[in-house]
C-alpha cells in the first residue's frame, strides 16, 4: 500500500516538474544525456597521459581579448549545427528505451525508395553521419543558426511531450520534422528547394504535411521559444561544444569588433528602457512596481 502511495507521488512530482523547453530555469535534457561520456573522456585521458587540447586555446590577457564569432543573437552557423547534431548523437546514444512512433519510423515511412537493410537500424549512428544528414537538410531548407538552436528545443519538446525516444529507427524523420517546424516557424521560411536537396528526393509532400501535422499535435501546437529559453539551448550548446573540443576560431578583439559590441548594446539596452517606460505607463500597481528591475551587465 506504501509502495503504491509513494510511487503515485513521485509520478505526481514529475509531472508537476517543468518542461525544460518551455521553462527558462529548467535544466535541458541534453546536459544528462552528455556528460557521462564527457566524464569517460576525461577520465580516459587523464589515465593514459593524453592532453585535453587546453594548449591549443587561447586566453585572454590583459592586453589582448580573444573573442570567437558568435553571440546569443548572432550564433555562427557552421558551428551552431556541429553542435546540435552532436546533442542529437548524445540523445540517441544514451537514450533511456526504442519508445516510437509509427509517423516516425523510417522503416513504415522511408525516406529514400532504396532497399534499406535491416541492420542498419540496429546501430547508433555516427556524429559525422548525422552531421552530414542535418547539413544538407538545414542547407535546403536555408536554415538559420538560431534556427538550429530552435530545432534542437523542438526536438527535446517533442521527446518530453509524446513520451518517446529518438533512437535508430526514428531519428532522421524526428530531425526532419524538427527543421521543417524551425524553418516555417522560426526563420518564417515556407518553402523548401527540395530539388537541391538528395535526401528528400522520394518523399511526397503528403508524408511530409502528415508527418508535420502530428508532430504539431504531438507539440499540442506549441511552438513558441521565448528567448530565456533560446538562450538556455544556446549556452548548453557552447558549453557541449567547449566540453568536446570542438573547433571554434578565436580571434583577437579589434578596435571594430569592439565598436559594433558596442552599439549592439547600446542599442539593446535603449529597447530595454523602452519596455520599461511602456510598463511604466501601463500600470503603477504594487504588482508592476517589483517586476521591473534593472541588473548592472557583466561582460566577461
Amino acid at each position: 500500500m506504501w509502495k503504491g502511495r509513494k510511487t503515485h507521488a513521485l509520478r505526481k512530482d514529475l509531472a508537476l516538474e517543468p518542461n525544460p523547453s518551455d521553462h527558462p530555469r529548467a535544466s535541458t535534457i541534453l546536459p544528462s544525456k552528455s556528460q557521462t561520456d564527457v566524464r569517460e573522456k576525461r577520465r580516459s585521458n587523464h589515465f593514459n597521459h593524453v592532453s585535453p587540447g587546453q594548449l591549443t586555446k587561447k586566453y585572454s590577457s590583459c592586453s589582448t581579448i580573444f573573442l570567437d564569432d558568435s553571440t546569443v543573437s548572432q550564433p555562427n552557423l557552421r558551428t551552431t549545427v556541429k553542435c546540435m547534431t552532436l546533442a542529437i548523437y548524445y540523445h540517441i546514444k544514451n537514450r533511456d528505451a526504442d519508445r516510437s512512433l509509427d509517423i516516425f519510423d523510417e522503416r513504415l515511412h522511408p525516406l529514400t525508395r532504396e532497399k534499406i537493410p535491416e541492420e542498419y537500424f540496429e546501430h547508433d549512428p555516427e556524429h559525422k553521419f548525422i552531421y552530414r544528414f542535418v547539413h544538407t537538410l538545414s542547407s535546403a531548407a536555408q536554415l538559420t543558426a538560431d534556427g538550429a538552436v530552435v530545432t534542437l528545443v523542438y526536438l527535446e519538446r517533442l521527446l518530453t511531450y509524446a513520451e518517446i525516444d529518438i533512437c535508430p529507427t526514428n531519428w532522421k524523420r524526428i530531425v526532419l520534422g524538427a527543421i521543417l517546424l524551425a524553418s516555417k516557424f522560426w526563420d518564417d521560411r515556407a518553402v523548401w528547394n527540395v530539388d537541391d536537396c538528395q535526401i528528400l528526393k522520394d518523399v511526397t509532400v503528403e508524408d511530409m504535411n502528415e508527418m508535420e501535422r502530428h508532430f504539431l499535435e504531438l507539440l499540442q501546437f506549441d511552438i513558441n521559444v521565448p528567448f530565456s529559453v533560446y538562450a538556455k539551448y544556446y549556452f548548453d550548446l557552447r558549453s557541449l561544444a567547449d566540453d568536446n573540443n570542438l573547433n571554434v576560431l578565436f580571434t583577437p578583439l579589434s578596435k571594430e569588433r569592439a565598436q559594433d559590441l558596442e552599439a549592439i548594446s547600446r542599442l539593446c539596452d535603449d529597447k530595454y528602457k523602452d519596455v520599461c517606460r511602456a510598463a511604466m505607463r501601463r500600470s503603477f500597481s504594487a504588482d508592476n512596481f517589483f517586476g521591473i528591475r534593472r541588473s548592472n551587465a557583466i561582460l566577461s
